[in-house]
């Protein structure tokens, strides 16, 4: 059997013969310019389709706000981007062939689906189809994993948990845990409240007060359309006869991207100041104390 380095090298000579030794030079000078160059453009091709699919998406972010369908549609793209200009040219002929002329082709098709990362792939296309939260919804999954929704890739969802620090969530997991949504379809929240006054103050006074400032409040959705002949329309109702106080109580909506605890504390905060304003007494516990000296 002939030696393939023999062969190309014999090649080589019938197809250069005629040529000097310094056209040679020149034609291979040439040749490593003209290869450079297109080495260059090539790979200046696949930096300006990613900065086009950046720019697009940034666009589409401005315009329609964050989510994750963007977010996949965004890292497809530039899976899809590597694996067209770095992948396929590297090898992905041998490995078309590989695939194509094995008798198990099917079967590893099916093997290679079974595998996490495929599997993550499917189900981040899902959840950026059916949106089942998107990004900024409070959510609460399965596993007891509470926080805010950051961000979807091809493999995992961020959810930025209470603390602020990230659970990093498979696709998988995520799209088959049960999962409460308390931005789901931007359904406003709400939050009970209870105030204590004291048994002496002015009743009709301290519901007024309570409703107008949590009314006034920038944070509600409660709007103060109070009628004094139309029961439904009062939002503050005298709820019970504590042991010393009276309870005031109040539902209050607010809209579900703000978090609750910043609603409570700017309700409560609003109420007290309020009431203290406004000689209404807050009630709490006291204990006297008696000493008796023994002769």
């Amino acid at each position: 059997m002939t030696d393939p380095y023999s062969i190309v090298t014999q090649l080589l000579d019938d197809v250069f013969k005629d040529y000097s030794p310094q056209m040679m030079n020149k034609m291979i000078l040439i040749t490593i310019i003209a290869f450079v160059v297109l080495l260059l453009l090539y790979i200046g091709l696949f930096f300006l389709l990613l900065r086009i699919k950046k720019g697009v998406i940034t666009r589409l972010e401005k315009k329609h706000g964050k989510s994750l369908t963007l977010q996949f549609i965004e890292r497809t793209i530039t899976f899809t981007l590597i694996v067209i200009f770095v992948v396929l040219p590297l090898g992905g002929e041998h490995i078309a062939r590989s695939l194509l002329g094995s008798t198990a082709v099917v079967a590893a098709v099916v093997g290679f689906a079974a595998q996490e990362a495929v599997k993550n792939m499917f189900a981040g296309l899902q959840l950026s189809i059916y949106k089942p939260f998107d990004v900024g919804s409070r959510v609460e999954f399965e596993d007891g994993t509470t926080g805010i929704i950051e961000s979807l890739n091809l493999r995992h969802v961020v959810v930025s948990l209470l603390d602020t620090t990230k659970a990093i969530i498979p696709n998988s997991s995520a799209n088959s845990m049960r999962v409460i949504s308390y931005s789901y379809g931007e359904v406003p929240r709400s939050a009970t409240f209870k105030f204590p006054v004291s048994y002496d103050c002015d009743v009709d006074k301290a519901k007024e007060i309570i409703r107008k400032t949590i009314c006034e409040c920038p944070l509600t959705l409660n709007e103060d359309k109070y009628d004094e002949s139309v029961p439904n329309s009062r939002c503050v109702y005298f709820l019970s006869l504590e042991d010393s106080a009276l309870i005031m109580g109040a539902t209050v909506r607010f809209p579900s991207h703000y978090k609750s605890e910043v609603v409570k504390d700017e309700i409560n905060t609003s109420v007290f100041k309020a009431l203290k304003a406004n000689g209404i007494e807050i009630p709490y516990n006291k204990m006297d104390v008696t000493i008796q000296n023994k002769a």
